[in-house]
């Protein structure tokens, strides 16, 4: 782990994105924000806003972090620091909008507590695990791009 720390101060590109901090967490970030896309997109639930608020969070943010992943796997960057300012910006964001949208989805499933047998509150609770885990993911890659973009 020692190579990671040694270059905070530059961009990745090719596989490179799959060995340096942070850019590690795409796919992470991918595979639990897909979860949460999958198992909201499955569930029948009457209020329809907040469970249409975090669909349109999930799907935002996963395509967003695949161009992401795709802009630097390619070296689009040219490793530029409006770029590592540009990843701290977007992951701020999408961090917000998941926190967002993972209380949402909490107040939703918390509704239907009376029935926890039922099969959509089974899924609703697995969303929410994944979407605050998601969550997680979207604020450690805000704070080590913060300091990967202040070490440029």
């Amino acid at each position: 782990m020692a190579s990671n720390t040694v270059t905070m101060g530059h961009l990745p590109s090719g596989m490179g994105i799959c060995t340096t901090i942070p850019d590690i967490l795409y796919v992470p970030e991918l595979i639990f924000g897909g979860l949460v896309w999958i198992l909201v997109a499955c569930t029948y639930v009457l209020p329809y806003n907040p469970q249409a608020w975090v669909m349109c969070v999930s799907i935002f943010c996963f395509l967003m972090t695949f161009v992401w992943l795709v802009v630097f796997a390619c070296g689009s960057h040219h490793n530029s620091s409006g770029w590592a300012a540009a990843d701290f910006i977007y992951h701020g964001i999408a961090a917000m909008l998941y926190l967002s949208a993972s209380v949402l989805l909490a107040v939703v499933t918390q509704a239907f507590k009376s029935d926890p047998a039922n099969y959509v509150y089974k899924l609703d609770i697995s969303a929410v695990v994944f979407s605050f885990v998601a969550t997680l993911l979207y604020v450690m890659h805000t704070i080590l791009s913060a300091i990967r973009w202040k070490s440029f």
